[in-house]
Parts: C-alpha cells; sequence; structure tokens
C-alpha cells in the first residue's frame, strides 16, 4: 500500500494513521486580525438555555447582526453593486449642487407693463389672472409681479370709469392742488430757502425752506398769481415777473436804503409743463448779486409787521416820489426826446406835492417833527423847479430848472429826518448793478 504525504497543519506536519482517509484541508486565506476566530468541525454545538443551537452547514461562516463592510475594490462605473443599492449617488457630469431657477412667466411680466402703463387697464387685469394660473400649473415665477399688474391694472380701470362718467375731474384738480399747495416746492411770503443746485438761475423743482436767521439762498418777498387757460409764453411770463417784483420789492421791503448794495431781485415762474398741471404763481425773490453766493443771516422784511408807525407814514411818503422818479423815459439825454422828459419833469412834480402833503398830514411822535418839517420845506421848493422844466421851451431851459430841482431832493437832504425816526442813514449806491433796493433805479439816481 502507499503512504499518503504528511498534511501540514498549523503547527506542523502530522502523520496520519494508516488506513485512514486523509483529513479535509482548509483553505488558505490571508491573515486578518479582525476577521472572527475559526470554529473547530469536531467542537460540540453551543448550547442555549433553550437546548442545542442550528448550526450552519459545514464550511459556511457563521452570520452576526452586522455584516463585515465588504472588501475588495469598488464596482466598475456603470456595472451593478454586489452588495445591494448605495445610501447616496455620486455627481455625475450635468448635475450641479445648486438647482437652477425657475423661468420667468412672459404674462405676469406684461401684466405689470400694462399695470404701470396704466394705457389699457383692462388688459392688464386679464393677462394677470391668465399668469396667475400658468404660474400655479408649471411652477414658474412671477406671481408678485402678476399681482401688482392687476392691483395697478384695477386702480386704472377705476380712474377711466370714473373720467367716462365725469367724477375724475374733481379728483385731478385736487391733485393738482396739492401739488401747488406744497410748501416745500413753493415758499410763501417772508419764508427763506436754499436751492438744491446752490443757484437761483436755471431750472429749480423744489425748495428747502431754511430759517432766515442763517445763510440761505434766497427769500421770497412776494407772490404774483397769473391767469388764463393755455400758456401765455415765455416771454409773456418773464415780462410778467420783471414788471411785477420790482413793483412790490417796496411793499415787503420799506426802506430800500436798508436793503444792501449786493441783493438782487429775482424770481421763479411757471414752464409749459407745470402751466398744464395748474401752476400759475410767479414767486418773487431776494437774493444775492451773484446768483451762487448765500445770502447772510438775517431777513431783509421792513414792513408794517415790523416798523413803527411814523416809520411807515414817512416811508409811504417817499415811495410816491420814487415812483415818479423810476418812470424817466428811456432816451438818456433830454435833446433826444423833450416831450418824454417834459412829461416825466411833470409826474414828478405832482408827486412831490403828494408826498409833502402826505408828510405835513401825519403827527409825528418824539423828536422826528421838526426834521421832518425841514424836510417838506425842500420838497415843496423842489416842486416848483419840477413843475417848470415840466413846461420848458427847449432843453437847455429844461436842463435849467432840472438841475435846481435834483439838488433840493438829493438824499443827503433826508438824512437827518430817518436818523430821527430810526431808518437807515447811508443812501443806496446806484452803480448799475441791480442793487441798492431798486433794481431797475431811476435814471436820476434819486431816492428819498
Amino acid at each position: 500500500m502507499s503512504i499518503p504525504p504528511p498534511t501540514q497543519g498549523p503547527e506542523g506536519p502530522q502523520d496520519q494513521p494508516p488506513g485512514h482517509a486523509p483529513l479535509p484541508q482548509a483553505p488558505s486565506t490571508p491573515y486578518n486580525p479582525y476577521a472572527p476566530p475559526a470554529q473547530d468541525p469536531y467542537a460540540p454545538p453551543p448550547q442555549t438555555p433553550y437546548g442545542t443551537a442550528p448550526q450552519p452547514p459545514y464550511g459556511t461562516q457563521p452570520q452576526t447582526p452586522y455584516a463585515p463592510y465588504p472588501q475588495g475594490p469598488p464596482p466598475p462605473p456603470g456595472l451593478p453593486s454586489p452588495y445591494g443599492p448605495q445610501p447616496y449617488q455620486t455627481w455625475s457630469q450635468g448635475y450641479t449642487p445648486y438647482n437652477n431657477p425657475a423661468p420667468l412667466n412672459g404674462m405676469s411680466v406684461a401684466a405689470l407693463v400694462l399695470g404701470i402703463l396704466c394705457c389699457i387697464p383692462g388688459v392688464g387685469l386679464v393677462l394677470g389672472l391668465i399668469a396667475l394660473n400658468q404660474i400655479k400649473k408649471r411652477g414658474e415665477r412671477g406671481r408678485s409681479m402678476a399681482a401688482a399688474g392687476m392691483v395697478l391694472s384695477a386702480f386704472g380701470l377705476m380712474v377711466w370709469v370714473l373720467g367716462a362718467t365725469g367724477a375724475a375731474t374733481g379728483f385731478w384738480d385736487d391733485v393738482k392742488d396739492s401739488a401747488r399747495n406744497n410748501s416745500s416746492a413753493s415758499p410763501v411770503k417772508g419764508e427763506c430757502f436754499d436751492a438744491p443746485s446752490g443757484s437761483l438761475e436755471g431750472m429749480a423743482y423744489d425748495f428747502d425752506v431754511v430759517p432766515c436767521g442763517g445763510e440761505h439762498d434766497g427769500e421770497v418777498f412776494a407772490v404774483v398769481r397769473m391767469s388764463g387757460d393755455s400758456y401765455p409764453g415765455d416771454k409773456k411770463v418773464t415780462a410778467t415777473a420783471d414788471d411785477r417784483c420790482y413793483a412790490l420789492q417796496d411793499s415787503y421791503a420799506m426802506d430800500g436804503w436798508a436793503v444792501p448794495d449786493d441783493v438782487d431781485i429775482y424770481y421763479v415762474t411757471p414752464t409749459e409743463q407745470s402751466w398744464s398741471l395748474g401752476d400759475r404763481e410767479i414767486t418773487c425773490v431776494f437774493g444775492d448779486t451773484d446768483a451762487e453766493t448765500s445770502l447772510p443771516g438775517g431777513s431783509l422784511r421792513n414792513d408794517a409787521t415790523t416798523l413803527g408807525p411814523d416809520q411807515v407814514a414817512y416811508l409811504k411818503a417817499a415811495h410816491v416820489l420814487n415812483a415818479a422818479l423810476d418812470s424817466a423815459p428811456d432816451a438818456q439825454y433830454v435833446e433826444d426826446d423833450l416831450p418824454g422828459h417834459k412829461a416825466w419833469a411833470g409826474r414828478v412834480s405832482a408827486a412831490l406835492t403828494e408826498q409833502a402833503d402826505l408828510l405835513d398830514a401825519h403827527a409825528w411822535s418824539g423828536g422826528s417833527g421838526k426834521p421832518v418839517a425841514a424836510l417838506v420845506k425842500d420838497l415843496r421848493a423842489a416842486q416848483q423847479e419840477w413843475a417848470k422844466a415840466a413846461r420848458a421851451s427847449d432843453a437847455d431851459a429844461f436842463y435849467a430848472h432840472y438841475d435846481k430841482g435834483a439838488a433840493l431832493i438829493d438824499p443827503q437832504k433826508s438824512v437827518t429826518a430817518r436818523k430821527a425816526l430810526g431808518l437807515a442813514t447811508t443812501p443806496p449806491s446806484y452803480d448799475g448793478n441791480g442793487g441798492g433796493g431798486d433794481s431797475r433805479g431811476g435814471d436820476t439816481g434819486l431816492e428819498v
């Protein structure tokens, strides 16, 4: 008989007894320190309180509640995993961690545009309803745009209906009145303001009202309201503003001597666009001769609200003469327009008579009576010379009486009376730049 070769066990070769079949060989596997210990196939089955535990078939590994982590490399891409479905999918080509936003619904955009324009309010409302229905079905964006378009379209439809019935007229008038009465856009008489651009020239849409005690760009001294349905044109509006503002400055700043020489007159006029909205106001403003320079602190107002009775009486009488002096003819030389100068001398003569009568009729208080009486004497003497100039036969005769009459109403002759009344005593300068309280200034340079 032959002897089989010895077997190699875990502790070295072992001899097999003769007549026995060779023992089964355990498969050779690499050493794994974390693998469970091998079981002896000849060991008795484990015992449990309920008897012998069922044994797996010979040659199989015992199962544990948790399966071991599968060893070996992962399967190639595209092949199913031998270990069952995996819990997470890896990113593949074309996948990004951020989802693309849902598309914007076009109907919602159209509804919003028509709602803002209010040109066809009914269509905007219908498009908004269609957009909401499409957004709900398709999951698109634009719900807020559709809702806003519907609200605006509904408002436009309501206005259109009211206009068709004639009820919108009063509503629109209220809107225009509210815009006209906005004090921030149109300062009223006595208010000071700053222009947003810092200049009193050019276009202006709004003004910031500020206290007159600090620096400011302008001070409103009068507001003139024009009339008419159609816009009269830029030239007409400007001419009206020029005439009315210069005529009204004395009612606000009665003492022209108290107005600094570097103060000029500006005005804010309506445009054709603002006229169509109901704007009819011309705002007359005091500002610096340099339109980009601010006025110092302090109001230029001196009228019945700030002056005493004697001061107001004197200034009212003085304004009569000043208005006549300002009506001089355009011709600078008498030879160029003798009739015009003679007519002007007649107006000055009449004004001197009226001024003297007003001063004589007032009961002066304190020590102002005597200097005012001396001034009246000079005024009446001047009146006679101006009356003779009005009857002059030629230019030489006119000049002779004009020179005497002008000397009698020289501004320096009124300084004593003004000082007694507490008024300004420095005559304004007439340098042709528009300053000195009377921006037009008479050609004679006289003002009492």
